[in-house]
């Protein structure tokens, strides 16, 4: 490792040096043998070197072009360190009482839902990432699982579910899911950019097809938004939150990133531009179909109806786990099914669900009233958390009642 980090470069190398450490240390932790000081010590070096980055009015700063830089707000990446030293350096026990001195009131919230999912042995259990599973990050790039994460999902994943599936918006690689997890091989299925690709537990890689004339527009589109992020005043928005990913099927560029660290006029702007691109790509609205999240612009290319020939709708994360449903033979129709997530956007994947069985829970991480109310509507056994780090501790828990 380098004595400083100088530059936004090496701030990534950084922190994908922590990746391989973390990895390391989870596979040996499963593979049962001890993890001793001299593991611990390199992450310990990687907090170090994060906090000596320059700040300038309490945020982060480095240079990623000549004369040019970027604010960073590294509270993701400090604290997950943090967390995971902690972890490796205590009992378990007194990690969760440090998680409740970060989240209080997260042994209630727990015993809560662990009374209400006690006796249920789930074959399906399908999670969103980012605010369900993992803590957002400010840089989706970044956002390097930690090993106490992957430790108690990994343990739930193994031994109390047929199959578990994670499944986000992000690509699969390329700044996608596989870049930023440290799980041990052949327990999840990974579900990128909604479920339309996927790698499942052999390692085996899948996609829902493409139409020819689709892939055109499609890649004229990305070598288009791709020239947009180059011009210096848009550069910006390639570096913060989910930066400019390429999907299958589908399109992200980031507008802002969870802490606002981007005036609303220049965040307009872009929003202006990426909108004139697709009116001239796409003049009849044939192809894409927009959302925004508020942090990122989703661009995705539209799919028929499943009760209308004619129409024409967005792909959600419903329409993805119907398709690994068909092609990996999870049996959502038998249940039970444990559906995660945080936002509305994973609210089809419940309907989805549903529509396969009645026999299925929805466990969000939310305290949006908005959400809340979405998925009491649609789903009569609804339980929610208020952090990611409470739901892979409940799934933990759930670990221990079934393996003791």
């Amino acid at each position: 490792m380098n004595a400083k980090v100088e530059s936004l470069r090496e701030f990534y190398d950084l922190m994908f040096e922590s990746k391989d450490l973390r990895k390391l240390i989870v596979q040996r932790i499963f593979d049962c043998r001890n993890v001793d000081r001299s593991m611990v010590e390199p992450l310990e070096l990687v907090l170090h070197l994060l906090e000596g980055i320059p700040q300038f009015e309490g945020t982060s700063v480095l240079p990623f072009r000549e004369k040019s830089f970027v604010s960073l707000n590294l509270s993701y990446e400090i604290a997950e360190l943090k967390k995971d030293i902690y972890y490796l350096t205590h009992s378990e026990k007194e990690f969760y009482g440090y998680l409740e001195t970060l989240h209080p009131g997260l042994q209630e919230q727990l015993e809560l839902c662990e009374d209400m999912l006690s006796g249920v042995n789930f074959r399906n259990f399908i999670a969103d990432r980012d605010g369900t599973l993992n803590n957002y990050c400010g840089r989706y790039k970044s956002s390097i699982q930690s090993v106490y994460n992957s430790l108690f999902l990994t343990r739930f994943g193994k031994s109390c579910t047929e199959n578990a599936v994670i499944l986000t918006s992000a690509p699969l690689q390329g700044n996608g899911l596989l870049d930023v997890s440290i799980d041990p091989e052949g327990i999840f299925i990974y579900a990128g950019s909604k479920g339309r690709e996927y790698i499942d537990r052999s390692g085996k890689k899948g996609s829902l097809p493409l139409l020819r004339d689709e892939q055109k527009k499609l890649g004229v589109l990305n070598l288009r938004l791709s020239e947009l992020v180059r011009e210096p005043k848009y550069e910006i928005f390639s570096l913060i939150g989910s930066g400019l990913q390429f999907k299958f099927g589908q399109t992200t560029i980031a507008k802002q990133d969870i802490y606002g660290s981007i005036p609303e006029e220049k965040s307009k702007d872009l929003v202006h531009e990426v909108y004139r691109i697709l009116k001239e790509i796409d003049p009849e609205g044939r192809y894409f179909r927009t959302e925004d999240t508020g942090k990122d612009i989703e661009i995705l290319l539209t799919v028929q109806k499943a009760n209308d020939t004619n129409a024409l709708k967005d792909f959600d994360k419903g329409d993805g786990i119907r398709f690994l449903d068909n092609k990996l033979n999870l049996h959502l129709d038998e249940g039970p099914n444990l559906i995660c997530g945080d936002t509305l956007s994973d609210i089809p994947m419940i309907c989805t669900a549903i529509e396969r069985t009645e026999d299925t829970w929805a466990l969000f991480v939310s305290s949006d009233e908005k959400v809340k109310s979405a998925v009491k509507k649609t789903c009569l056994k609804h339980c929610f958390l208020s952090e990611p780090d409470m739901l892979v501790c409940l799934l933990n828990n759930i670990w221990e009642r079934t393996t003791s």
